[in-house]
């Protein structure tokens, strides 16, 4: 007996450690590949010891910079908006530290020091004020965060179903659902990152709806070395909305928010514990907020979508071009 478990324990050993170098190989190989079929669109900008992917296109004045939402999209989530709006004017999209091309960075990753890199990338790279912000989601509170700070280069704003600083807290009263919840998962994901287990997993390459397929390819592809960035901006969520929340004037900057309205699909209430009516006061709650958004600027515009979901820049794209042409153009005919 006491040999057969000797034996035993000896073959789960071995078979631990035969799955372990499979998933090393299988990790390494799949970072190789993904440097080779996906480079870096643009251009990797030194912003001090780290470099930041920044793809700039077009010509003229006002530049627009997208930010991106809370995922591992970085500058590809603005795929399929990026080329129409660089035929109206200089268009930048860029990735955050960790995402996609760029370093990551040893501090955290909240709404100041997001400012603090796009600001540095921006001037390392020669991209000149003034500036349109479009922020997405979570890039919403990213681009309010950058405007307090560096307020004179911002002359416009565009708010893609963007998150408001008070969500949280108007969202308990239909639902107490936390996405807090799917930090252990996602911890879990990062700690075995390199033995392969997120590259393996089908959710690594799942995009979000309409999204270009190859931008869902290469986001997947990075998806390992991209996570770990993302789970330290959602442990900074509270903070960034904080900080967001302390700056709630824009003056008279041209701002345009647009809204989905799209009911929420059967498994976005499952996922967040909703009935069909508490689906429909969410979104009620949802462009509360965003009315509240447009108030900020004494020059702005609320469109409501009501054929698109929260990736109102893939599902959409052509609206989300003209609100940025519409700003763009108010820009202009301010100077």
């Amino acid at each position: 007996m006491k040999k057969w478990l000797i034996y035993s324990g000896a073959t789960i050993v071995a078979l631990i450690l035969l799955v372990t170098a499979v998933g090393v190989v299988y990790e390494t190989m799949g970072r190789s590949r993904a440097a080779r079929e996906f480079p870096p669109q643009g251009k990797l900008v030194d912003i001090g010891g780290r470099r930041m992917q920044l793809d700039c296109r077009g010509s003229g004045s006002p530049t627009v910079v997208f930010e991106a939402g809370l995922d591992m999209n970085g500058s590809l989530s603005w795929s399929a908006v990026h080329d129409e709006v660089a035929k109206t004017t200089r268009a930048c999209a860029y990735s955050r530290a960790g995402i996609m091309w760029s370093d990551p960075s040893d501090g955290p990753q909240n709404a100041k020091t997001i400012a603090e890199d796009l600001h540095a990338v921006l001037a390392k790279a020669g991209e000149r004020p003034p500036y349109v912000l479009a922020g997405h989601s979570l890039g919403g509170p990213y681009i309010m965060t950058y405007t307090k700070y560096y307020g004179p280069e911002v002359a416009g704003l565009v708010f893609v179903d963007a998150s408001h600083p008070d969500q949280v807290q108007r969202f308990n009263a239909v639902t107490t659902y936390s996405p807090s919840s799917m930090l252990p998962m996602i911890k879990a994901g990062v700690a075995l990152a390199w033995a392969g287990a997120v590259r393996a997993t089908p959710m690594a390459s799942q995009g979000a709806p309409r999204q270009p397929p190859r931008a869902v390819q290469a986001m997947a592809a990075y998806a390992p070395t991209s996570l770990g960035a993302m789970l330290k901006e959602m442990e900074s969520v509270d903070l960034t909305l904080a900080e967001a929340g302390t700056i709630r004037q824009l003056g008279n900057r041209p701002v345009f928010v647009l809204t989905s309205m799209l009911p929420l699909p059967d498994e976005a209430l499952a996922a967040l514990k909703l009935t069909a009516e508490q689906g429909r006061q969410y979104k009620e709650v949802w462009k509360a907020l965003h009315d509240e958004e447009a108030s900020w600027s004494s020059d702005s515009r609320h469109q409501l979508v009501a054929d698109a979901g929260h990736y109102i820049q893939f599902e959409r794209p052509d609206i989300v071009v003209e609100a940025v042409r519409a700003v763009v153009g108010s820009v202009r005919a301010q100077h």
